[in-house]
C-alpha cells in the first residue's frame, strides 16, 4: 500500500501580513485582555504565529506576539507615509464648538503652568540647546490650520489651531533631520514620540493657539503638537520638553500597547 504524504497548505505571507496590518490598524484601542483575544483569534485565523514566531501558549506569548505584529504595523505605516500628501482643511464654519476635551484624567486635573517662567528644553541631536520662552516662540513665523482631530477612541472634532510649523522649528535649532524619531515631555506627565518624517510634515505645528486665542490649559497650554495626520493621542499637550533621537523613545500609551507611528 502506497501512502501519499499530506499536502501543505500555501500560504500567501504577504496576504496574511496585510490582513494583521488591516485588523491592527482598525483596532480601536480595546483593553488589554480584549487586546489579546482579539490578536489570538487574528493569528489563529491569519497564520500569523508562524510571522511572529510565537507560540500563543499563554498571556506572555500573546503579548510578545501582538508587540511583533505592531512592530510590523509601524513600518509598513511608515512605508506607506506620504510627507507630501495633506491632510483635509475646513472653513471656520465647521469648527466644533465646544472643542471636546479629551485626556487621561478628567478636567478638575488639568495642570497650569505659570507663563512667565516657561522655558520650552530643547536636547538631543540638535546645534541650540537654548531654552525657549512663549514670547521667543510667539516672534518666529505664525501659520493657522482648520484640521479634523480624530480619536483612537471613534470620535473626532474640528478644530482651529494656531503657531509655528514644527519643521521650521526643527531647523532653527539645528536639528539633525536623518534622526529616527522626536520625543516629547509634558507638564501632565505625558510623553510620546514620532517619526522624523511626521515632524517635517507641512501641517505638523507647535500650537500656541486655539480659534485665534492663546493656548487654553484644557487643550494644552503652553503648547501643544498638532498632527493632523496622526491619531489624537500622538498630539502631546503642556509640552515641556523637545528631544531629538536615535533611540526608541516610546510613549505613554505606546508602552501600554497601543500602535506607535499612529495615522489618522
Amino acid at each position: 500500500m502506497t501512502i501519499k504524504p499530506t499536502p501543505r497548505l500555501a500560504i500567501d505571507g504577504e496576504a496574511v501580513l496585510k490582513e494583521a496590518v488591516s485588523r491592527i490598524s482598525h483596532a480601536s484601542a480595546p483593553t488589554a485582555p480584549a487586546r489579546r483575544e482579539f490578536l489570538r483569534r487574528s493569528l489563529t485565523l491569519g497564520g500569523l504565529a508562524m510571522l511572529t514566531g510565537c507560540t500563543l501558549t499563554d498571556e506572555a506569548s500573546v503579548d510578545t506576539a501582538l508587540g511583533r505584529i505592531s512592530r510590523i504595523n509601524d513600518d509598513v505605516q511608515g512605508w506607506l507615509f506620504d510627507p507630501n500628501r495633506l491632510a483635509p482643511t475646513y472653513p471656520d464654519s465647521m469648527i466644533t464648538r465646544p472643542f471636546p476635551f479629551n485626556a487621561y484624567y478628567g478636567q478638575d486635573e488639568i495642570r497650569e503652568v505659570e507663563e512667565s517662567s516657561f522655558r520650552l528644553e530643547v536636547t538631543g541631536m540638535v546645534a541650540d540647546k537654548r531654552k525657549w520662552s512663549l514670547p521667543e516662540l510667539r516672534a518666529m513665523p505664525q501659520i493657522d490650520q482648520v484640521t479634523r482631530h480624530i480619536c483612537v477612541e471613534g470620535w473626532s472634532a474640528i478644530g482651529k489651531w494656531g503657531g509655528v510649523s514644527f519643521g521650521h522649528f526643527l531647523r532653527r535649532v539645528g536639528a539633525d533631520l536623518s534622526a529616527k524619531y522626536v520625543g516629547f515631555k509634558c507638564a501632565d506627565d505625558y510623553f510620546t514620540s514620532i517619526d522624523m518624517a511626521t515632524a517635517l510634515h507641512s501641517q505638523t505645528l507647535l500650537a500656541l493657539t486655539y480659534d485665534g486665542q492663546p493656548l487654553p490649559p484644557k487643550y494644552g497650554f503652553p503648547m501643544k503638537l498638532r498632527m493632523p495626520t496622526k491619531l489624537g493621542y500622538k498630539n502631546p499637550k503642556h509640552i515641556q520638553a523637545i528631544y531629538v533621537t536615535n533611540m526608541y523613545p516610546g510613549g505613554y500609551w505606546e508602552d501600554q500597547g497601543y500602535n506607535w507611528f499612529g495615522g489618522s
